[in-house]
């Protein structure tokens, strides 16, 4: 009989779903039944996170979608008997048919799951998995490989830090290979801070040995000794994941002393960080490390000269590091095709906000934002039209509807005045308000500055300061070329990545929704959103005296009766949308 292999997402969002419940009831059921010709595999994220906990079984590789623990007995009997539970299989929204393959879901069909390619298939505290699949592989083939032919073959794939400034990776390999120190030293950069991001968190989570894998090569092509991992304290699963994926690499012989019978030594620690958004830029993760407060400091030198401890330190993103080995195993030519002529290899985005498919997304660069939201992610949900996406997390910039046919690569992304990022993607529909965004996002990086410079600690404050004005209506003509000169001397004067990047949201929003900011000088918000100008109204011709609008009502500011027309009073309305949002006759209005 063949072997069936049942993969369950074990990563943090399927987790909250109810995820380790679900294998636990299939390890149940599978010793129930003495079906030793099935194994039950907790894996990483499978990236469809909008429609988890996702389980895939082998070797059909048919998926099933928001899976429970009350579905695993009829799934399991389906795949001893092969047949498919139809129920649980993913529909397709728009011709409304069933799709029993995974490869087949419009989810998957025109991503790149290079980095994610194993995140589904092997048990990510396993390195027998990893093995299995050419896992080290790439490390054996660097070792022997000179420092000067794995950094020229890092050149020709073209590959770019995936952390957000796309510094080409091989010369900054080249740089700290360079640099005349008897110490170096290894970080990897896992301090994800943006809202909505969570790819480099999946990776860790779910193949942690391939972002060690690529630190190894790293240090013995730089000639360092020590590395370390530098990871957000909210990531208690990847933590658990990559402490485990280090200790049997030890044992393996991958790290430590004379790896793989060589005379080179490495070894890997971990240090976590404590949540300052700050910390994902380098030389304040360095100063973290140290033990001082999480601050950047002017650069020149660079950590490539003078970095951790005054060392030359080579510093890279979570996603950079783990591409390394794909392009030592299978050439700087396979791996450039995937990408531009000026970047190679693909990007995962976390796709989030308003959006039908939100998850993971991993495609290569240069695919354009509209193949990613409507293809990929299927559009705005219920009915509604995107309104704008902003790319590069809250120091990015918000791009219209009108433009998406933009290929996503840095320097386009750069010209439209936004970036790339550590790969946040957020959606936005017709019910959001720009100006309210912008404020979002500025409250953000104020919130999260360090304070060290001026530019950055007052002026973000002052942004703020206007932009609360004019979402209540109190904003002048005038303040809107204030914004902008602001704007220029944060972006020009601030010390750091993200005092310089901070107005980026403002300035979008600015350039492709001006009318927007105009309206709100002029008292009103035309998404319906800013508090202090609009008011909640129930128009009695749509009515039907169901009274879900008064149940929801948290201040019991909607007055009437059932079976009769109801009324809100707008002094006790607090203008929180929940009636809006329980109507289905369209009879809450908002003016």
């Amino acid at each position: 009989m063949k072997k069936i292999v049942i993969s369950v997402c074990g990563s943090t969002g399927c987790l909250a779903g109810g995820a380790e419940d679900v294998v636990r009831k299939f390890k149940e059921e599978t010793g129930k039944l003495g079906a030793e010709s099935v194994e039950v595999k907790t894996t990483g994220c499978h990236g469809f996170c909008e429609r988890g906990p996702l389980v895939v079984v082998y070797p059909e590789r048919t998926m099933y979608c928001g899976v429970k623990e009350s579905d695993v007995p009829e799934i399991l009997s389906a795949a001893l008997n092969g047949r498919t539970l139809d129920r649980l299989l993913y529909t397709d929204p728009t011709t409304g048919k069933k799709i029993q393959h995974e490869y087949d879901v419009p989810f998957y069909t025109k991503q790149r799951r290079i980095l994610l390619g194993l995140n589904g298939v092997i048990d990510p505290t396993s390195i027998d998995d990893y093995i299995s699949r050419g896992g080290y592989s790439a490390l054996r083939k660097a070792l022997k490989m000179s420092p000067v032919e794995v950094i020229l073959e890092i050149k020709k794939a073209k590959l770019r830090g995936r952390g957000g400034a796309g510094f080409p990776t091989g010369l900054k390999w080249e740089l700290c290979a360079n640099a005349k120190s008897d110490v170096k030293y290894v970080i990897c950069n896992a301090d994800e801070g943006d809202p909505g991001a969570y790819q480099d968190r999946s990776l860790i989570e779910g193949n942690p040995h391939s972002v060690l894998e690529g630190m190894i090569i790293g240090a013995h092509t730089i000639g360092s000794s020590q590395g370390y991992v530098y990871i957000r304290h909210e990531y208690p699963l990847a933590l658990k994941n990559l402490v485990t994926a280090i200790g049997q690499a030890k044992e393996r012989g991958f790290l430590g002393k004379g790896i793989l019978g060589s005379g080179f030594d490495f070894e890997v620690g971990v240090k976590r960080g404590g949540g300052a958004f700050v910390c994902g830029e380098e030389t304040a993760l360095i100063a973290s490390i140290e033990g001082r407060p999480g601050e950047p400091r002017q650069r020149p030198p660079y950590p490539t000269e003078s970095g951790l401890w005054g060392k030359p330190t080579l510093i890279d993103n979570v996603k950079t590091l783990a591409s390394v080995p794909f392009i030592i195993d299978k050439g700087a030519e396979w791996y450039s095709e995937l990408g531009t002529s000026k970047s190679g290899g693909t990007m995962i985005f976390s796709l989030v906000g308003k959006v039908n498919n939100s998850g993971l997304v991993e495609v290569p660069l240069g695919m354009t934002l509209r193949e990613i939201i409507y293809e990929i992610g299927g559009g705005a949900p219920e009915g509604k039209e995107v309104k704008a996406v902003q790319t590069g997390g809250p120091s990015g910039g918000v791009i219209p509807r009108r433009i998406f046919d933009l290929p996503v690569d840095y320097e386009t992304l750069a010209q439209a005045g936004s970036i790339m990022g550590s790969g946040g993607m957020i959606v936005m529909d017709e019910t959001v308000c720009m100006v309210d965004i912008a404020k979002y996002f500025l409250n953000f990086t104020t919130e999260e500055s360090c304070g060290k410079c001026t530019t950055c600690r007052e002026g973000t404050k002052r942004m703020l300061e206007i932009l609360t004005r004019i979402s209540e209506g109190k904003g002048k003509q005038e303040d809107l070329n204030t914004l902008e000169e602001l704007a220029s001397v944060i972006s020009e004067a601030s010390m750091c990545a993200l005092g310089k990047t901070a107005p980026n949201p403002v300035l979008t929003t600015m350039k492709y929704f001006r009318e927007e900011y105009e309206a709100h000088i002029d008292g009103k918000c035309p998404a319906g959103v800013c508090k202090a100008l609009i008011a909640y109204s129930i128009d009695e011709d749509k009515c039907t005296g169901c009274g879900a609008c008064a149940i929801v009502c948290p201040q019991k500011a909607v007055i009437g009766e059932k079976g009769k027309k109801y009324r809100i009073e707008a002094e006790k309305c607090i203008k929180c949308g929940a009636c809006r949002d329980a109507c289905r006759f369209g009879a809450v209005v908002v003016t």
